[in-house]
């Protein structure tokens, strides 16, 4: 069957793009707010994020400069303050500086209790250490609880939506890099549009063969793991190029241990490479066709 369109709706609190947003998705009883830290002020008259509900909170490390993520559950209490009252002690906490803004899910209907709740922010912590997109900061492993079947049919459903919700608002935390390509299991399903692309070269700082491969998604060129890293930087690497160098996981033999994104295929070979070089020319399909002239192709 193929995958059919989804309806959502994205409403502009403020009335701005970078303010607060509220989402809700047809058919679904889960409500999404993404809220930036130095909005949080501007919610204390919304019931809806006094309730139960789980919460991201987003932001950036200033050690590493890699994307992170806590993830939290709370449970709506006496005086109200759920949600909104998590965030505001998160706001308060030295320890949690780094976030700048927030996502909440919570239900239209204030549904959520203690187990739900627990189930959600167990599931969302796995699919986003799955994912390695984002460090996630958590510092234990959220239990999952006893839940009946039913109810787990039910949350799975939840955890679907909100993956598309996520992705919407603008983070891909559960979605992984690079998945395996599947061939549809029949012709009304779309493929996904993606590429493999291939390098081999002997490189003259090393005199080593780089053997390494790429995929192309919607979202650029990934360099897949088991990639033939060039140790050696040339001295007219870009400079965000050695710092990716830097910080990606390679092994004392060269070989990459880890996806890594970029957005043209030029970065992504002068990665494996460590010098400049035109990928449309150096990555080329299976069949040896390159990059340029496979395109060139597919636009006539």
């Amino acid at each position: 069957m193929a995958a059919r369109g989804k309806s959502i709706n994205l409403f502009l609190m403020d009335g701005e793009s970078n303010g607060r947003i509220k989402c809700t998705l047809a058919n679904w009883t889960g409500v999404a707010y993404k809220i930036p830290r130095t909005a949080l002020e501007l919610c204390k008259e919304r019931d809806d994020m006094k309730q139960s509900g789980i919460y991201f909170l987003f932001g950036t490390s200033d050690e590493t400069g890699n994307n992170v993520v806590y993830i939290g559950q709370a449970g709506a209490r006496k005086n109200g303050e759920g949600l909104l009252y998590r965030l505001q002690e998160h706001k308060r906490n030295p320890n949690k500086d780094y976030w700048t803004e927030a996502v909440l899910f919570t239900t239209s209907n204030n549904s959520f209790g203690a187990t739900e709740i627990s189930y959600l922010e167990n599931r969302f912590c796995g699919l986003a250490l799955a994912a390695k997109r984002y460090d996630v900061r958590n510092g234990n492993d959220p239990t999952q609880g006893n839940i009946t079947e039913e109810k787990e049919s039910e949350l799975e459903e939840f955890v679907e939506y909100a993956r598309i919700v996520m992705g919407t608002l603008g983070h891909r935390v559960f979605e992984p890099l690079s998945t395996p390509s599947v061939a549809p299991k029949d012709e009304t399903q779309p493929l996904k549009l993606e590429l493999m692309l291939y390098l081999k070269r002997k490189s003259h700082k090393s005199g080593k063969t780089i053997e390494a491969t790429c995929k192309q998604t919607s979202e650029g060129f990934i360099v897949l793991a088991g990639s033939q890293i060039e140790r050696i930087d040339s001295q007219s690497i870009p400079v965000g190029i050695k710092k990716a160098r830097e910080t990606a996981r390679i092994s004392s033999e060269g070989l990459l241990q880890e996806d890594v994104l970029f957005q043209s295929p030029s970065y992504a070979v002068a990665f494996v490479i460590g010098g400049h070089a035109n990928g449309l020319t150096e990555w080329k399909t299976v069949d040896g066709v390159t990059l340029k002239d496979y395109e060139n192709t597919t636009e006539q």
